[in-house]
């Protein structure tokens, strides 16, 4: 059978940095061509970075897409890679579609483009548009309907674009009518947990349907809320894994297939689902037969833990590095969550680059701002302590403030002085808050929900304390120090803003909430069938009332890394003003 050698190179991009991840693409290509490629493929919207959102609908943003797509395959070309061809996702805009109601305006397309000679040789657009999570491409774009299909040393290699493969019919079927020997999908899929499970699955039973070899060309890196993990996955037409990439991490696999000649005529015509085939002949002559030197190889697999931690410190990683921040500032209580947020800042920028400030009040106490301390002196990052005491009295003597004013005090003054130092010293704020703490609205306005960012707004609870326990772990195997002080995981949370204050004061303990949290929240679940899964029924009432009436909290939080099916955010979009509530 003929012979390709496949380069997939799983990288990061940042979206409008048109300039600056086409310099990306030639540099990966030059890489591909050195260790012998003879097609090389990008992710989705690699040119553009992805999700775009809004800027889809800017006709001056689609032209400078396909001006940037133009001067790419020119570049690449005079670099010396004219022959080798590279499939490149880009925006795209329709030259046939008519304007009407519920359509984008101009017609804009997830579109992806094959680079030949200097030239854009092929383009097609993404058929299956995904309208659910995170997604909205159904108001972003209009789908194509063609199967492209490149010959590349007379094999049939057949494109699709990241939902392509998740949705029943289109491409998928549609490949092995036009009988390719090759499926690649393009794809910008964002990380949750367990997905890497459900996407190899997807890949095998996809693979299986095509009757062909077919590569899963996954994105990397971080795109405000959204992580994107790699896990690229190449698997044989019976679905046996060939080659799979690491996790969280740029690289491009190189892999030498055996896959079926070509038939003599080129497929044609329409076929699955009214695709029609659009085909390009680059190269008709199989390469000389060589010894296979590339197997692409099997990633090892990380633990559950550790993805989760992985996907927080490249989410952290790409927020603050492509929005042009250097460092970060995080108010240390000495308890678990900001321990934990401290602990992944230091781990994604380095400890250099992170600054904690005490804010202790009369109602920390000592062994609080011994943590705080503590932290630290493990983790070498720079701190200082600046007591709210007297700014607290000075509130105090002119309003006379009582209860859970006085309580809230203590909290905004802490995030005026986290405001105040970023503004003085150009760090941007981290938000601890937790995503049990968002749900139930326990976190105050213009006090600790203050930040740029919230590396744990997707983090349940006991997920934090699994997460710390984790990470010292993972340290103390590796002859490291634990960055996490025992006492921040073993004591009882309190936000310590009156005095002996624990969290179970109010609230049930966290595995207890979380599970009830997880339904209702991530799962859509109604009051009926949590209670029916076991939960008390008045403690189930109390806690979605608290979550239903905290909607306008969370909408003024800042965002933060997504590492579940349904964060708070783009995820789950609920009224504000809203007067129905769940019964038994």
């Amino acid at each position: 059978m003929p012979q390709l050698r496949l380069a997939l190179n799983q990288i990061d991009s940042t979206v409008g940095d048109l300039a600056g991840n086409a310099e990306a693409i030639v540099r990966w290509t030059r890489h591909s061509a050195e260790q012998g490629a003879h097609l090389v493929a990008f992710p989705e919207m690699v040119l553009t970075g992805y999700p775009v959102e809004d800027l889809a609908l800017r006709s001056s943003f689609v032209e400078a897409s396909r001006a940037a797509l133009r001067n790419l395959a020119a570049r690449l070309a005079d670099e010396g890679f004219g022959e080798l061809p590279v499939i490149v996702g880009y925006l795209d805009r329709s030259e046939a579609a008519q304007p009407k109601f519920g359509q984008p305006p101009g017609a804009p397309r997830n579109a992806a483009a094959v680079l030949h000679g200097g030239e854009v040789a092929l383009t097609f657009a993404k058929h299956h548009l995904p309208n659910y999570g995170v997604f909205d491409e159904f108001r972003y774009f209009v789908p194509g309907d063609t199967l492209p299909i490149v010959r590349v040393h007379g094999i049939d290699v057949a494109l699709a674009i990241c939902e392509d493969l998740w949705q029943d019919g289109g491409r998928v079927p549609a490949t092995r009518t036009a009988g390719a020997g090759l499926l690649i999908s393009v794809n910008a899929s964002p990380y949750e947990r367990d997905k890497d499970d459900t996407r190899l699955e997807l890949v095998r039973k996809r693979a299986q349907e095509a009757g062909c070899t077919t590569a899963y060309l996954a994105m990397m890196g971080g795109q405000d809320e959204l992580v994107f993990d790699g896990d690229s996955i190449v698997v044989d037409r019976d679905g046996e894994v060939v080659a799979r990439a690491p996790q969280f991490a740029e690289g491009c696999i190189v892999l030498d297939l055996e896959l079926p000649a070509a038939a003599a005529e080129a497929p044609s015509g329409v076929v699955d689902d009214g695709m029609r085939i659009d085909h390009l002949v680059i190269s008709e002559e199989p390469v000389p037969a060589y010894e296979p030197e590339h197997a692409g190889g099997y990633a090892e697999r990380l633990d559950d833990d550790e993805e989760v931690y992985s996907a927080l410190v490249v989410g952290l990683r790409a927020y603050v590095a492509k929005n042009g921040f250097r460092s970060v500032l995080i108010g240390l209580s000495g308890g678990i969550d900001s321990a934990l947020v401290a602990a992944l800042a230091c781990d994604a920028l380095g400890a250099q680059n992170v600054y904690g400030v005490s804010m202790p009040s009369k109602y920390s106490s000592e062994h609080s701002k011994g943590d705080a301390a503590e932290l630290a002196r493990r983790t070498g990052l720079n701190f200082r302590t600046v007591p709210i005491e007297p700014m607290f009295d000075a509130y105090m003597g002119s309003l006379g403030l009582t209860g859970l004013a006085e309580e809230n005090l203590q909290s905004r003054l802490r995030g005026t002085m986290l405001m105040a130092i970023s503004n003085q010293e150009g760090h941007i704020v981290l938000a601890p808050g937790n995503k049990s703490e968002l749900a139930v609205g326990y976190s105050t306005l213009y006090g600790d929900s203050v930040g740029a960012y919230g590396p744990i707004k997707d983090v349940y609870k006991s997920s934090v304390f699994r997460l710390a326990k984790w990470r010292n772990r993972a340290a103390a195997e590796r002859g490291q120090t634990p960055p996490i002080p025992e006492s921040s995981i073993t004591k009882p949370p309190s936000a310590e803003l009156r005095p002996d204050q624990v969290d179970t004061d109010s609230l049930p303990d966290y595995s207890v909430l979380d599970a009830i949290l997880e339904l209702y929240v991530d799962r859509d679940a109604g009051a009926d069938a949590i209670v029916a899964a076991g939960f008390d029924h008045d403690l189930v009432t109390k806690t979605l009332r608290l979550v239903d009436t905290a909607e306008y909290k969370r909408r003024q939080y800042p965002p933060g890394t997504k590492i579940s099916a349904k964060g708070f955010g783009k995820d789950r979009r609920l009224p504000i003003t809203n007067r129905w509530r769940e019964n038994v």
